[in-house]
C-alpha cells in the first residue's frame, strides 16, 4: 500500500498547532499528561487502511497525543498500527519517509469484551500485535456488565494484575453505559480510569460521576460526546468540556474535515459565553429525557430493525437535513418496526434502561405522520 504522504507546508502548520495547543487534561493518578482533545477510533475501521493513515498521522501532527480503540471495533487497531507502528523511525512506505511519534509521545487505550481469562489474553496479544507495540497504556474491560474484582470468581482482574506485572499495560481500566456498574468501579478503588458518556445533556447523576473520578483521583475519558449525532454543534460542544477538570473528550472521527475542525480548538479553543450557555439550555430542554444514545448494545435484533437509528428518528428528522431519512431505503427500515415480537431483548441489553419497544413504536408513527405530510418538519 502506498500511504499519502503529508505535505511539507502541512506539516509545519500542524507542528505550529502543536505547539499553540489548548489546555492539557491529567488523567489522575496515572500521571498521563495529553490535550483534552482525543482520537476516538471507531469510525476508521469504516475507512480503507489509505485514508486511516493519512487522518490518523495528520492528528497526531495537529496535536492529538491519545488514541482510543478497542478489540471490538474491527480493523481499527490495525489501521493504528500502520500510522504509528514504526515508532519515530522513517516509514519505508512513505514517499517522504514520513517519521512519527516515539511509543512514549502517546498514549493508547484499547479494550477487551472477554467474559474468561483465556478470552482477555488472546485479546491482549491481538491487540498488541495489531498496534505493533509491546505494551498498551490504558487496557480496558469493556461495558462489563459488573464490576471485576479479586477473588470474584471469574479470574478477570487477576489476568489484569497478571498483564500490568508482565509489563503489556500500565493501567488497569474499565468503560461503561451503566451508571449503576460505573459508580461501583469507581467505588472500588481498583481502576485507574473510568470512560463513561458524558456531554452537556448528561444527567447530574452522571456529573456527579465525574466528580468522584476527581475525588478517587482516577482519570475520566468521556465518550459519547455529541451523543451519537443528535449533538451538531462542536463548538459549543467543546466550550462545555473545557471548562471541565480530569477529563479528555473522546471524538469519533472517520473524516479529514472532522478532524480539521476538533483540530481548530487546538488553538482557538472555544470559552463559554452566554449565547453558548443560552443555545445549551435550549438542546437540554429539547434532548434530556426518554432518548436512545445509539450506543447499539441492543442490537442485533431477531428481525432485523435497526433500533440504534429507528428508535430516535423522531430526533434525526428535526435534526438533520429531514429528506436523508424519508428514502425509500429508510421506509423500509422503519416497516420493520411491524414485525418487532415484543421479545424484551433490546430492552434488556439497553445500558440505559429505555423501554426500546415503546420508543421504536412512539418514533414509527411520528415518522408516518410526517410520510403523509400531517406533521411538518424541515
Amino acid at each position: 500500500m502506498q500511504r499519502v504522504a503529508v505535505s511539507a507546508l502541512r506539516t509545519a502548520t500542524l507542528r505550529r498547532a502543536r505547539e499553540e495547543t489548548m489546555k492539557t487534561a491529567t488523567l489522575g493518578r496515572t500521571g498521563i499528561v495529553t490535550p483534552a482533545n482525543g482520537f476516538g477510533a471507531l469510525p476508521i475501521q469504516r475507512v480503507d487502511d489509505e485514508t486511516a493513515v493519512s487522518i490518523l498521522r495528520n492528528a497526531w501532527e495537529g496535536g492529538m497525543t491519545f488514541f482510543d480503540t478497542a478489540r471490538a471495533y474491527s480493523d481499527s487497531e490495525h489501521k493504528l498500527g500502520l500510522a504509528f507502528g514504526n515508532w519515530g523511525k522513517p516509514d519505508p512506505a512513505d514517499p517522504n519517509g514520513w517519521r512519527g511519534p516515539k511509543r512514549e509521545e502517546i498514549s493508547i487505550a484499547t479494550k477487551t469484551m472477554a467474559k474468561t481469562p483465556d478470552k482477555f489474553w488472546d485479546d491482549l496479544e491481538t491487540s498488541l500485535a495489531q498496534l505493533k507495540t509491546d505494551y498498551v497504556d490504558i487496557y480496558q474491560f469493556h461495558n462489563p456488565a459488573q464490576c471485576y474484582r479479586p477473588g470474584d470468581g471469574t479470574g478477570m482482574y487477576e489476568a489484569m494484575l497478571e498483564a500490568k506485572a508482565q509489563g503489556k499495560i500500565r493501567f488497569i481500566s474499565v468503560t461503561a453505559h451503566r451508571i449503576g456498574v460505573a459508580e461501583e468501579e469507581v467505588a472500588s478503588g481498583l481502576y485507574d480510569t473510568m470512560q463513561y458518556p458524558l456531554n452537556y445533556l448528561s444527567t447530574q447523576r452522571e456529573l456527579d460521576l465525574l466528580q468522584k473520578c476527581i475525588d478517587a483521583d482516577m482519570g475520566f475519558l468521556g465518550m459519547k460526546g455529541m451523543s451519537g449525532g443528535l449533538i451538531s454543534n462542536s463548538r459549543a460542544m467543546m466550550a462545555y468540556v473545557a471548562n471541565l477538570d480530569n477529563y479528555v473528550p473522546i471524538w469519533g472521527i472517520q473524516r479529514q474535515s472532522e478532524l480539521d475542525e476538533w483540530l481548530s480548538y487546538m488553538h482557538d479553543t472555544p470559552e463559554m459565553t452566554p449565547e453558548i450557555e443560552e443555545f445549551i439550555e435550549r438542546e437540554r430542554t429539547e434532548l434530556q429525557g426518554d432518548f436512545c444514545r445509539a450506543c447499539g448494545y441492543c442490537m442485533p435484533c431477531p428481525v432485523g430493525i435497526k433500533i440504534n437509528q429507528c428508535a430516535r428518528i423522531s430526533l434525526m428528522l428535526r435534526r438533520a437535513p429531514s429528506a436523508s431519512w424519508l428514502t425509500d431505503e429508510w421506509q423500509t427500515e422503519m416497516a420493520k418496526i411491524d414485525d418487532c415480537l415484543n421479545c424484551g431483548q433490546c430492552s434488556a441489553k439497553c445500558p440505559y434502561e429505555l423501554d426500546t419497544p415503546r420508543l421504536l413504536r412512539d418514533n414509527y408513527a411520528d415518522y408516518k405522520r410526517v410520510l403523509a405530510g400531517e406533521t411538518k418538519v424541515d
